[in-house]
């Protein structure tokens, strides 16, 4: 025992010190890519059973929109391994250009766009086709989180650095809402700016007044539109088709119908996967906005609520993300993807459920749209580069106690 307690006495202090400092480990959020992979794979799924019937009548193949969709699935999940091993920081760097592009393709859809079911929202490179929106809602989240940074903490106390985040934010809604007369998105982008804001401002009264004012605005809007049954534009017979779906199916309500009969014809463990009925015409295009009535008819209450739980668990992982990340950079980039998620996933179902007046928002991972994909693809990367970049110490408490105890 004295040889022992002499060794460990002549071991230089430095080398003692060395051997107790806490060991550094890098994190990456497996649980994050395996929430991303679950709802790609379950949306394919339910593609398919949604969209085969349409797919063979109108192009001769059940597996036109899947077989589209599963390769731009599985080759953005490739992508996703491979691009979140880059720092997000150089990703950063390209944050300007991409919020300019993204703008200027904006205002060019409503001049080179193809217009498709009344919306002129994509515009086609040979047989690719591209929504500009798309990548605005990403460029967004990006450049205001750098911008936020450069700004810094304590220039966000007055007026002018929001006015600031508030008009960069502004304009790129307004875009979407004046040249590609796209308005659901529009609400999502300017929903992404205020949360954003709201989590780098160090006062919380001014969001709740404004969040007051838009409810307030609403209301009156509702009211406006009940007292004046016969007023205008399609968007206020929207409201007109939310109060009352049956007395105007003409004007969109027999969708919201038949959406509320598949949902309430499942019950709680559904009529069996690929035994819906209302997808075979009666909603249409039931793969895209509506696909979460397909859904509930046919997995019922308990597919919508593993769903549902699938949803909560990825924006819990973009949570911690977002509380953990090693600067303000990284925290404002798992924020802004937290907010579209969040926002895209409330909107989407609570238009299917009727709760609020008619949207063009798909459900993330699960509607068809190849362009959805790409993107939402491209934001879990950086979420996921953002998480490689969390920084854990490890307390070697066995080697402690074993010193203690000697």
């Amino acid at each position: 025992m004295a040889q022992k307690r002499r060794s460990r006495t002549n071991v230089p202090k430095q080398q003692r010190r060395r051997r107790r400092r806490p060991a550094v480990q890098r994190y990456y959020d497996y649980n994050l890519l395996a929430s991303v992979i679950l709802l790609t794979c379950f949306g394919l799924v339910m593609l398919y059973s949604t969209s085969a019937y349409e797919a063979q009548v109108e192009h001769g193949s059940d597996m036109f929109y899947f077989g589209k969709q599963a390769a731009i699935s599985a080759a953005c999940l490739v992508a996703v391994l491979i691009f979140s091993q880059i720092d997000y920081h150089i990703y950063a760097k390209f944050a300007t250009a991409l919020y300019i592009v993204s703008n200027v393709l904006l205002v060019a859809t409503k001049f080179i766009g193809r217009e498709i079911n009344g919306a002129k929202r994509w515009i086609y490179f040979g047989p690719i086709s591209f929504q500009p929106a798309e990548l605005g809602k990403l460029s967004l989240i990006l450049f205001l989180a750098c911008v936020i940074v450069k700004i810094g903490g304590r220039k966000m106390r007055g007026w002018r650095a929001p006015a600031i985040i508030l008009g960069l934010g502004g304009i790129t809604a307004f875009f979407t809402y004046y040249f590609t007369q796209n308005m659901s998105t529009a609400i999502i982008m300017a929903g992404i700016t205020g949360i954003m804001l709201f989590v780098a401002h160090p006062k919380t009264v001014p969001f709740l007044a404004a969040v007051g004012a838009v409810l307030v605005m609403a209301a009156g809007v509702v009211f406006y539109v009940a007292t004046n049954a016969a007023s205008g534009t399609f968007r206020l017979r929207r409201v007109l088709v939310w109060l009352d779906p049956e007395a105007y199916a003409s004007w969109g309500g027999y969708q919201v119908m038949q959406g509320l009969y598949a949902i309430g014809s499942g019950g709680f463990f559904g009529k069996g996967l690929g035994n819906s009925t209302q997808k075979l015409g009666a909603v249409p295009e039931a793969q895209n906005d509506m696909i979460f009535s397909i859904v509930c008819e046919e997995l019922g209450v308990f597919g919508a609520a593993m769903l549902t739980i699938l949803f909560v668990f990825l924006l819990y992982r973009l949570l911690f993300i977002a509380q953990n990340a090693p600067d303000l950079l990284g925290s404002l980039i798992a924020t802004g993807i937290f907010a579209h998620i969040a926002l895209q996933v409330v909107l989407n179902m609570a238009v299917v459920l009727n709760m609020i007046p008619t949207t063009g928002v798909t459900l993330p991972f699960v509607s068809y749209g190849g362009t959805s994909i790409l993107f939402l693809m491209a934001e879990m990367t950086l979420a996921l580069s953002v998480s490689r970049q969390i920084k854990f110490k490890e307390q070697e408490e066995g080697k402690r106690s074993l010193t203690r105890t000697a």
